[in-house]
């Protein structure tokens, strides 16, 4: 099959130098692509199944992003300040801000709650 694409002439002078194994980039970006996103979306269930669970306060508390997923929010801020963020990196990283937001305001009312059990 063959694919015609416009790209910016800097990407378009990297894939050029790849020659023949252009294929074999795509599908190792392709699959490393997929891989991220599973393992990360993964845990966006998991942490939002957490929160429907109506869990004890110190077990929101302790919740915390694995390394893994704090990497990734570090390099999508990051490639966010200097604006490089392409769109579908603009609504992942919207996407893990709004998750955080719920996870503080869980953490909050944890909190208030465990101080007024007190």
């Amino acid at each position: 099959m063959q694919i015609t694409i416009e790209v910016p002439d800097l990407l378009g002078e990297q894939l050029q130098k790849l020659g023949d194994r252009l294929p074999e980039a795509l599908i190792h970006a392709l699959q490393e692509l997929t891989t991220t996103e599973n393992t990360v979306y993964q845990e966006d269930n998991q942490i939002v199944e957490l929160l429907a669970s109506q869990p004890t306060p110190e077990v929101i508390l302790a919740i915390r992003p694995s390394p893994a997923l704090q990497a990734r929010m570090s390099e999508l801020l990051a490639q966010s300040k200097s604006g490089t963020l392409i769109r579908s990196e603009e609504v992942e990283l919207d996407r893990y801000l709004l998750l955080e937001h719920w996870v503080r305001l869980a953490k909050a009312h944890a909190y208030k709650n465990l101080q007024t059990a007190i």
